[in-house]
């Protein structure tokens, strides 16, 4: 299939998802078919009391256009019907950019709700719902978070996304993987669905990758459900690549990563100071993905990116595809001080972030640190070390948990994704350690689609063999949904009956809960 002939396959796909699977308060605005410029849908992300970031990006058909600058019209209001409009603008959709739209609204009321819509011509698209940060010195009631990662196209349907939006969240915490790079298996016999495009390496390859994805009905439905924020992994660049450094030669690589960095903003909804220069800047070697959101007094996320400035993979040798795992007696290199998963600035930030949490008394009821992969160790029966994980940094780990113990915010949780499978766990100072004390709570939730490569016997071992596990459950795909108080935190464990099936019915896994000033995940039993 030439590149003509994928970028056709689609639009086309993306068309006709658009007219299906919307939400009941998108309805009052159909997209028209099939020449609908909005048909990879809209999004929202990184509420601020005052405002968020909206976000579309272009479909367009026609050679011309695509070489063109389009002006793209926008309103924001308090009602679906837009009766009541509170803000309007306009917005110039760059060939340069993939035609994406980032507006970054301010002067919005904190804490509630709003609708809003893009218009290019007479199409108009669907109807997004996106909401303000509470004032900072509030202390609300109730936040719903839902945390979500990994979504390979071909592993599964995204039924999950779409429970996920009948679970009306506040908030969307994507925590990586959105795309995967790979070409459709040759073996296609127990597969979901497959896909025509090629290994991406190029910047068409990674924007063909972002439309494929998002002309899936019910990841749209989820985006204009409510504000999201984002970070990455490394599927969204190439399996396993640490910082700088990737398969192939140093050069080449650098090249694919700037071409994926500059995929993922532009179809992110994330906020020009990511870049960290000017939008006309044409340079990708830096994107800043790491940041900090209050939701009031009730709770402060910190996202981190630990891709951008990890380092290499300990004792993997530069031509391997994968890290893959070590035998921890046999690489001296684990435990190597300098090595960070998070890079010394990225560390210092989130040190900062932690101590500041904690300064006022109360201040912050829950500190959630928002990152890719399993916090906890998982030490194996057969001593092996997984190296891509934060396993494979012991002594970063190390500093991070020094961090929570010397700053001791109120109450410390942290959220995960990558495994693609379920874990509970309970974050001890010292894991290996028989009554060490705990520290925080952890919940590294499963993939939307993606299947988890190992079996539950498996996993039960590991289980068995670190006692701070609570809960690990594997080849279940689903989301996590935390239900958030001032008085305690409610993780519910959701999972795919069916992942094969866009269809699938879902259901609860288990519901933990911590409570405040009680660091550490309890089974809720009437789960």
């Amino acid at each position: 299939m030439t590149q003509d002939q994928r970028r056709i396959f689609l639009r086309r796909a993306a068309w006709a998802a658009a007219a299906t699977a919307l939400p009941r308060w998108a309805w009052s605005n159909p997209p028209s078919l099939p020449s609908n410029p909005f048909a990879l849908g809209v999004a929202s992300g990184d509420p601020a009391p005052d405002g968020v970031v909206l976000w579309t990006r272009l479909v367009l058909a026609d050679p011309a256009q695509m070489q063109a600058a389009h002006t793209v019209r926008w309103e924001v209001a308090h009602d679906a019907r837009f009766a009541q409009i509170v803000q309007k603008g306009e917005a110039t959709a760059l060939p340069a950019l993939g035609h994406s739209v980032h507006v970054e609204l301010h002067g919005l009321a904190p804490g509630r709700w709003y609708h809003y819509r893009f218009m290019l011509g007479d199409a108009v698209s669907t109807v997004g719902r996106t909401r303000t940060a509470p004032a900072p010195g509030d202390l609300p009631d109730a936040l719903r978070v839902a945390f979500a990662s990994c979504q390979r196209w071909e592993h599964g349907h995204y039924a999950a996304w779409r429970h996920l939006a009948a679970d009306q969240p506040d908030l969307v915490l994507f925590l990586g993987d959105y795309i995967y790079e790979y070409a459709t298996p040759k073996n296609t016999a127990d597969l979901a669905r497959t896909h025509s495009l090629r290994l991406a390496t190029t910047l068409a390859d990674y924007r063909d990758r972002y439309a494929l994805h998002k002309s899936d009905p019910a990841l749209q439905a989820a985006h204009a459900t409510c504000p999201w924020a984002v970070t990455w992994d490394d599927h969204e660049v190439q399996n396993d690549y640490a910082g700088a450094s990737g398969r192939g030669d140093a050069a080449s690589f650098l090249v694919q990563r700037g071409a994926a960095w500059q995929a993922f903003y532009e179809n992110m909804p994330l906020r020009a100071a990511s870049l960290n220069r000017p939008v006309a800047d044409t340079r990708w070697d830096a994107l800043q993905v790491y940041r900090r959101l209050r939701w009031g007094r009730l709770a402060h996320i910190h996202l981190l990116d630990s891709r951008q400035y990890r380092s290499w993979q300990a004792c993997r040798p530069t031509d391997s595809a994968s890290s893959g795992a070590v035998r921890g007696g046999s690489c001296a290199e684990l435990a190597d001080p300098a090595r960070s998963l998070l890079g010394t600035a990225q560390e210092q930030w989130l040190d900062a972030g932690l101590a500041t949490d904690a300064a006022a008394q109360g201040a912050t009821r829950w500190s959630v640190v928002a990152q890719q992969t399993l916090f906890s160790p998982r030490h194996y029966p057969s001593g092996t070390v997984s190296t891509d994980s934060w396993d494979g940094y012991p002594a970063g780990r190390a500093r991070l948990l020094q961090s929570v113990a010397r700053h001791a915010p109120r109450n410390t949780v942290l959220l995960g994704g990558d495994i693609h499978q379920n874990y509970v766990c309970e974050v001890r100072a010292d894991a290996q350690r028989a009554g060490s004390p705990v520290l925080a709570s952890e919940f590294c939730g499963t993939s939307i689609s993606s299947r988890s490569g190992t079996t539950q016997d498996k996993v039960d071992a590991v289980a068995r063999h670190n006692p701070h596990v609570l809960l690990a459950r594997c080849d279940q795909r689903g989301y996590g949904l935390a239900d958030i108080t001032p008085r305690r935190w409610t993780t519910t464990l959701r999972v795919l009956d069916d992942p094969m099936r866009a269809d699938s019915s879902a259901r609860t896994l288990a519901r933990f809960v911590v409570h405040d000033g009680r660091p550490g995940p309890v089974l809720d039993a009437s789960s």
